[in-house]
């Protein structure tokens, strides 16, 4: 079953990833999507790290 996702977590980690291409990551974007994905994760019932690695395939690889 697919890790449901919602539109602002996309958002956050789609900066995060545009930050990360320019080399210009910052902490706050770091922390905001981390944040998000933990919040997200715990109201869900479903395994932090799972939930990151769905959010960074569906960004990073949205072909794959």
């Amino acid at each position: 079953m697919a890790i449901e996702l919602n539109d602002d977590l996309i958002k956050l980690e789609t900066k995060a990833w545009e930050e990360i291409q320019a080399g210009a990551l910052t902490t706050d974007t770091a922390a905001a999507v981390q944040a998000a994905i933990t919040e997200h994760a715990k109201a869900i019932g479903e395994d932090r790290f799972k939930v990151e690695a769905e959010l960074k395939k569906r960004v990073r690889h949205p072909d794959a």
